[in-house]
């Protein structure tokens, strides 16, 4: 690879979903309730992207600087540790695209107040100290919550707060189901990297609950992914169409099959990146059903 292959490849465009679909949500339910803002709605979409790209530079740098990234690394290829880039090289690229992101929410500064300003700069800050900083959350077990806590709650209702100026029930149980996929791409990472990780000393929850334990946890992420939509339509937070994400979900028994059946890499990069599929189709069906 060489030239802007090589920052395509470090941004991970498989991986832009996770941080695209929670503003689809978000939007179509600012829709649903009469108070969407297109100008609104693209600055969330450009900083979720740019926010998750400077994460994944973050990793790509820290991961490597701390020596997790590795020859007998079997997830896709880092540039750093592939010598593709050098560090610094990569560590400019993070702040710059950082950088960007806090421009781009300015504007959702000027139009929704200081909630947008602290949930942007606590993203940002996240997206460093997930592998940087003198304790970084992914090398102690809390990943998991992180990606949940910033990928789900605070990416669809800050996107929702952006336009409506306020909080609703429905928006916090909207983003329940998108931080657990999110939590559940993570989770198939964690399994496949649970030998280096656990080498390298990087002590995620799957090294702590160990192979069979981390299967059971994306089998009761699928589960309770599924159930969400019944949940708002059983409370009347929603009507019936929502129930279309949950057919969705169909989708992940293959996924379901090779988490608990495999454990070589090229086929739980295939569950990683099908897991990323199945976030973009669920948040897709879930936006259509808040329509219905």
């Amino acid at each position: 690879m060489t030239g802007w292959e090589v920052w395509v490849h470090a941004a991970r465009p498989r991986t832009l979903w996770a941080g695209i679909t929670p503003v689809i949500v978000g939007s179509s339910l600012a829709w649903r309730d009469h108070v969407f803002h297109a100008g609104v709605a693209l600055a969330a979409l450009i900083g979720a992207v740019a926010i998750q790209i400077g994460t994944n530079l973050a990793n790509d740098y820290y991961d490597w600087k701390r020596g997790a990234d590795t020859v007998h690394r079997i997830g896709p290829l880092r540039v750093t540790q592939a010598g593709l880039a050098t560090p610094s090289q990569v560590r400019l690229a993070m702040w710059i695209v950082f950088g960007f992101a806090i421009l781009d929410g300015a504007y959702l500064v000027w139009h929704a107040g200081w909630p947008i300003l602290v949930a942007g700069l606590l993203s940002v800050a996240a997206g460093v100290l997930y592998t940087g900083g003198p304790f970084p959350i992914g090398y102690h077990g809390l990943g998991d919550l992180f990606v949940f806590l910033f990928f789900g709650v605070v990416a669809v209702c800050g996107t929702y707060y952006a336009m409506a100026l306020q909080l609703t029930w429905t928006a916090l149980w909207l983003s329940v189901p998108m931080g657990l996929l999110a939590t559940a791409i993570l989770v198939v990472n964690n399994l496949r990297d649970v030998d280096t990780d656990r080498e390298a000393g990087k002590t995620t929850l799957a090294v702590r609950l160990g192979r069979t334990g981390t299967r059971w946890q994306f089998a009761i992420l699928m589960l309770s992914i599924t159930c969400v939509p019944g949940v708002l339509v059983s409370t009347g937070l929603c009507r019936a169409g929502v129930l279309l994400a949950s057919a969705g979900m169909l989708a992940s028994i293959p996924l379901l099959r090779t988490v608990f059946h495999r454990t070589d890499g090229p086929a739980l990069n295939r569950a990683l990146a099908g897991t990323a599929r199945l976030q973009l189709i669920y948040g897709c069906l879930l936006a259509i059903g808040l329509q219905l």
